[in-house]
């Protein structure tokens, strides 16, 4: 089975070759192809991954590319994770926007907005080229925004499905705090990708109960909430008292909605995300460097993407399998949300056939909930057009539309400085 990753000169592959050397019994990779336009950083990504496979005894092959079509040819599944104007054009996303007082981020908001015109038209054509040359292949992206990604490529016809590390993120986290093991816990995750809550929290029973006297399908957000609130409000960067009001578990996105003004003010006196991490990359790739390393540098923990590995293994086993198990991804809605459209992407459990991920019944979101889902969504598929279409006028429209954006002097000054800000990016902007 031929994987390739695009993008795979990242900093994060590494992550990602750890878990498949350790998962290679659910998923046997025989070729793991890196592609990149970047052939300095292929040399250290695709050098460490080759020795990280040897020292787990893993028989698959590394090769690197810079020759997209050629490194497509005969592929399984093409993984997406890339950049378009790396960490130099995150930091605009990041920076830009606190001047009209609005949050600077790189998924949501008016950074996420830039993000998306840059991203949407490159994955659709690295999607076509896929379809030429591999049209049997799943794509599963990584790259965000997820949701708005996801969009365009099944609005184009993809077999593709979108994926977050959030869900397993908060599965692992939860399990230990429960003291079980991952596979024993079931999140009523549900939302949009980077927008989402737990409503709750379910064990699969060993002996009839989870240990602590409870029904093993019984659900144990409440004792979570009751036991571990400063590790959870720790965790979606909120008070713990607002997280028992809710009964549930934003994600740490959540914060930037519910927080904003505070959050605001704490970015513009901090450095950018997007600096923290171009240093942080300089440190990881001197290290891939070194010769005798052949394990992934405790320091990638930093960069952010935990269990990443896990997640895109176990996703990319279950859509070639066709195994039925359930998974969280970035899916169409259908009926899912009513009050949604049926092509809307939804972040929720899917069960995982070859035919696709299924969205799963979710029980009704809470109008505190929907509303802001039917906000977002809202907005993501005008930024969506504003991707596909281009114009300073489409980005305002859908700036306007955004909850953290919304009034109209600051929705047209941010899409005048965004697009000007990104012209390089956007050909329909030169």
């Amino acid at each position: 089975m031929k994987l390739v990753v695009v993008g795979g000169g990242s900093t994060y592959t590494p992550e990602l070759v750890d878990g498949l050397a350790r998962m290679r019994a659910a998923l046997p990779v025989a070729e793991l192809v890196l592609a990149d336009p970047d052939r300095e950083r292929l040399a250290l990504v695709g050098g460490l991954a080759a020795r990280m496979l040897a020292r787990a005894g893993h028989p698959g092959a590394v090769r690197t590319t810079t020759r997209l079509d050629e490194a497509l040819d005969g592929a399984a599944v093409v993984l997406l994770q890339l950049r378009v104007g790396g960490q130099a054009a995150r930091h605009v996303d990041e920076t830009l926007p606190l001047a009209c007082g609005c949050v600077g981020q790189e998924t949501t908001g008016a950074g996420g907005l830039a993000k998306a015109l840059r991203t949407v038209p490159v994955v659709l054509d690295i999607a076509e080229r896929v379809a030429a040359r591999a049209p049997d292949a799943w794509i599963v992206d990584f790259t965000n925004p997820v949701g708005i990604v996801t969009r365009a490529l099944l609005d184009a016809g993809h077999r593709a499905a979108g994926l977050c590390n959030v869900a397993i993120g908060v599965q692992r986290r939860t399990a230990a705090l429960l003291g079980v093991p991952p596979e024993r816990v079931r999140l009523g995750h549900a939302g949009l990708n980077h927008l989402t809550w737990v409503r709750s929290v379910h064990l699969d029973g060993e002996d009839g109960e989870d240990g602590g006297g409870r029904d093993a399908g019984g659900d144990v957000l409440p004792r979570l909430l009751a036991e571990h609130p400063d590790e959870l409000a720790a965790s979606a960067s909120l008070p713990a008292s607002f997280l028992r009001r809710l009964g549930a578990v934003p994600s740490y996105y959540l914060h930037y909605f519910y927080e904003h003004d505070r959050v605001v003010e704490e970015l513009r006196g901090s450095r950018s995300r997007a600096e923290q991490v171009a240093d942080l990359e300089r440190d990881l790739l001197a290290a891939y460097a070194d010769p005798a390393l052949d394990t992934k540098p405790e320091r990638l923990s930093e960069r952010g993407g935990a269990y990443y590995s896990e997640a895109a293994v176990q996703l990319v086993a279950s859509l070639l399998g066709g195994t039925g198990d359930t998974q969280v991804v970035n899916v169409r809605n259908g009926g899912t949300f009513p009050f949604l459209a049926p092509e809307a992407v939804i972040e929720v459990p899917a069960r995982i056939t070859s035919s696709g991920p299924v969205p799963l019944p979710v029980p009704p979101m809470e109008p505190l909930y929907a509303g802001l889902i039917a906000h977002v969504s809202a907005y993501e598929e005008l930024a969506l057009d504003a991707a596909l279409r281009g114009g300073v006028d489409r980005v305002a429209k859908a700036l306007l539309a955004h909850p953290l954006v919304g009034q109209l002097d600051v929705a047209d000054r941010l899409a005048r400085d965004l697009v000007a800000a990104n012209r390089d990016h956007l050909p329909w902007a030169a």
